[in-house]
């Protein structure tokens, strides 16, 4: 298959050696964006509030325990392999990546309990325990979604500036399969005809934060890549390639400075001349925001400088779920239980529907339970589990489910409850860490607007051209890397996006005349170095 990501057009511009570019924010496409625009010669400094690297792609630690924060697997691995390789380094050199066969324990409440891998025949087994006739039709599936990924791959390895780039030829050829006002459920419904089949190959779903009742068919290629390409475990967790992006971006000459924060961007004329941060004013080429857009853009550019995405504009837009999570280090091991378990509520329709809603916790809530150390033993200490578990819920919306501390006691029990109906057993007396995170500490700790971690929702209205371009509307000099840009969220679609939007600097930068040599420098040499990793 072609690779997502070019390497030969866009090497070192010393045209760029003048350049200066300010990347907000040091998650998964704030470092590769950094990466790539370091490797064409700019001169990069990327701005992180925290106090580590990785964003939601960090990890917890406790008392020897270690906890992927957020996304806990890597789904088709090549685009970070080739960004990389582009910029000169061998990933697989720097991290091991395992890749998992078993994918996943897909455990239906009251039967049956799936183990799925990537083998068809395997696949085929597992879902005859549901319905023998829907397994005669799961090849057919996976053979028109590889139909389908082919086809769509060109129109996510480029930005979306217009509806006129809906009628470019590569989108043209991928209309015929997209079915764009059908669901993934519809979608699914022309191979299985029994619902808990159709769950088994639209879960996926909840990668972006949304229902399969809801969630566009094109997105029946995420089940497809899984059980096509695998997916893959970072030997030390997600924030092992965090680390490693760091590392390739440092010795590209990227600065990182951690615990420094950026408070805004400063325009003259309509576009980025500088940003400000605790330690003075800092002149600027360009500047790559990777915080979560609809939080982080508010908090960076006033409202009148948005002319099209304002506040009131945002507030009009639909946002993912949120997520009720909880790391629990526990006494003991669980060798029985996969890396990955994913637990689906009798009630999962109606559930999903009461997460939308976003007013009540379901007591029939899905889970999913990572069970890392059956495959990374030095997450936990010797003899011990290092457990996460991620409940779907409701995002915060005025009138919706208050998060205070008698509801998280509340969302706490119900997940001790679905581990025991998932087969877990009683843990709670194995617990020897724990640390829970709300919608709200989502918003309030880690700055995801409405607690909605999946970023904006990944309807048919809100893709392409809808959704924030690659290089800002509202002002010049500004790019967008994170979930909350074209492609969209989930690491693999987040690192192309990276792409995308230092590909586009790169050849505006190119072209520009410098604004940095108009303004004077003060601060610069004022801002303290950050520690290293």
């Amino acid at each position: 298959m072609a690779p997502l990501s070019g390497t030969a057009s866009l090497l070192t511009d010393p045209t760029l050696a003048s350049k200066q570019i300010a990347v907000v924010g040091a998650g998964p496409g704030g470092l590769a964006s950094a990466m790539l625009l370091a490797h064409a010669g700019a001169h990069v400094t990327v701005y992180e509030k925290g106090n580590r690297i990785g964003g939601r792609s960090s990890c917890i630690e406790m008392d020897g325990f270690r906890f992927d924060t957020g996304p806990t697997f890597f789904l088709y691995p090549e685009i970070i392999r080739q960004i990389f390789t582009r910029c000169g380094f061998d990933l697989d050199k720097m991290v091991q990546l395992k890749r998992l066969d078993h994918l996943y324990d897909l455990v239906f409440e009251g039967g049956p309990s799936l183990s799925l891998t990537t083998d068809p025949a395997q696949m085929e087994a597992e879902i005859a325990k549901i319905s023998p006739d829907d397994a005669r039709h799961v090849r057919r599936f996976l053979q028109d979604n590889k139909g389908k990924f082919e086809r769509f791959i060109a129109p996510l390895q480029r930005p979306f500036n217009s509806w006129r780039d809906l009628l470019r030829p590569d989108m043209m050829r991928a209309l015929p399969v997209l079915s764009p006002f059908s669901s993934i459920d519809k979608d699914l419904s022309r191979y299985f005809k029994d619902p808990r089949t159709r769950l088994a190959f639209s879960f996926q779903s909840k990668y972006l934060g949304m229902s399969p009742y809801r969630c566009p068919s094109l997105f029946t290629i995420l089940s497809f890549m899984e059980h096509e390409f695998g997916i893959f475990h970072p030997v030390g967790g997600t924030e092992a390639v965090m680390e490693a992006m760091a590392t390739a971006a440092r010795a590209m000459g990227v600065t990182i400075r951690l615990s420094a924060g950026v408070d805004e961007i400063v325009t003259r004329d309509g576009r980025a001349v500088a940003v400000e941060t605790a330690s003075g004013s800092h002149p600027v080429d360009a500047v790559v925001v990777n915080g979560d857009f609809a939080r982080t853009i508010q908090k960076l550019l006033p409202n009148e400088k948005r002319r099209k995405w304002s506040n009131a504009t945002l507030a009009s837009k639909k946002y993912s779920c949120s997520t009720f999570m909880m790391y629990l280090g526990l006494r003991g091991t669980m060798p029985e239980h996969a890396h990955h378990t994913i637990f689906l509520s009798s009630d999962y329709e109606n559930n999903f529907a009461q997460i939308e809603e976003g007013k009540q916790l379901s007591e029939r809530a899905s889970l999913y339970v990572q069970n890392a150390c059956v495959t990374d033993s030095g997450q936990a200490p010797e003899g011990c589990t290092a457990l996460y578990v991620l409940m779907p819920v409701g995002n915060l919306r005025e009138g919706g489910f208050e998060w205070d501390e008698a509801a998280t006691k509340r969302a706490r029990k119900i997940v001790f409850n679905r581990l025991r109906d998932a087969g877990f057993g009683e843990i709670e007396d194995r617990i020897m860490v724990e640390k829970v995170i709300t919608p709200h500490d989502w918003q309030e700790n880690h700055d995801v607007h409405r607690g909605a971690v999946f970023n904006l929702a990944h309807s048919l209205g809100q893709m392409l051209h809808r959704r924030p371009h690659n290089r800002f509307e509202d002002v010049e000099g500004v790019y967008l890397a994170g979930g909350g840009t074209h492609p969209g969220s989930g690491l693999p679609v987040i690192f192309e996006g990276a792409r995308i939007s230092a590909d586009l600097m790169i050849k505006d930068l190119a072209r520009a005349p410098s604004p940095v040599t108009d303004l004077p420098t003060p601060g610069l040499q004022l801002m303290p170095e950050c520690s290293r990793l």
